[in-house]
């Protein structure tokens, strides 16, 4: 039976990777180097394995506030970026604002929302939908502003009116930004989750993980790293299948090629 390239490629990324946490655990034991500066992967595994039932409900407190501000990010995102791709008008007002506030620096928000809100899950929560919502304005946007005019002239010149042309061409067109947006949001979510988690809140795994370095315990500090990590490959996975699902026809140029 012969593997097909796309599960080749796949063997070898997880052989690439496997190598690297092989390299990481080697020089550790040729180098004698503290677990307190850098812990093996092997360590940190047993750790993670070790203290699951401890850290689950932090797993699950960060993957649900993830999820949440995820969300409402995706949806204030698509409405902003359908609003700015289809009005000149509003590119030009809207646009600047975007990106004065995508490159304030998150950090200095989780402050002002926790004098607003409090210390806890609403914060994170802000700080997660903040964080990811700018790369799906960006590309929802740029989805519907590339719609190319000849093939809306087409089905006009055919009689089609305009939530016709939106339905067979925009928004068709705008998918595979789209998705390439949520790939990106996704992980960017977490990362707003866990700045808020270790500024204000008292659960989630960025708590478990300013914990862990208060007491010098750096090997459970890089078990957090490596659930976020496998919450984030989980997740982006997720929606590389529901793109392929959606709109696998954008990819199909690279499937001949490797054909």
């Amino acid at each position: 039976m012969t593997l097909s390239q796309r599960t080749i490629d796949h063997l070898k990324s997880i052989a690439f990777i496997l190598l690297l946490f092989l390299a990481w655990e080697v020089a550790c034991i040729v180098f004698a180097v503290s677990p307190i500066v850098l812990p093996r992967p092997s360590a940190i595994v047993s750790t993670l394995i070790v203290q699951m039932p401890a850290l689950w409900p932090h797993i699950l407190q960060t993957l649900v506030t993830t999820m949440i501000g995820f969300l409402a990010g995706m949806i204030i995102g698509v409405a902003l970026g359908a609003i700015v791709g289809v009005s000149r008008t509003a590119y030009n007002v809207a646009y600047p604002l975007l990106v004065g506030f995508s490159s304030i620096p998150k950090v200095a928000v989780v402050p002002i929302f926790v004098l607003w809100f409090g210390s806890g899950t609403v914060p994170a929560i802000l700080t997660a939908l903040t964080t990811c919502i700018f790369p799906i304005v960006v590309n929802v946007a740029t989805g519907l502003a590339t719609t190319e005019p000849e093939m809306e002239d087409v089905l006009k010149a055919l009689g089609a009116n305009r939530s016709q042309v939106f339905w067979n061409v925009s928004l068709p067109r705008t998918m595979p930004y789209f998705f390439a947006s949520l790939k990106v949001a996704v992980t960017l979510a977490f990362v707003g989750t866990v700045l808020s988690e270790t500024v204000a809140a008292n659960r989630g795994i960025g708590t478990v993980m300013m914990m862990a370095t208060a007491s010098f315990d750096v090997p459970l500090a890089f078990a957090g790293l490596f659930a976020l990590a496998l919450l984030g490959i989980l997740l982006y996975a997720v929606f590389a299948i529901i793109e392929q699902r959606v709109c696998g026809w954008a990819n199909r140029k690279q499937e001949f090629a490797m054909g």
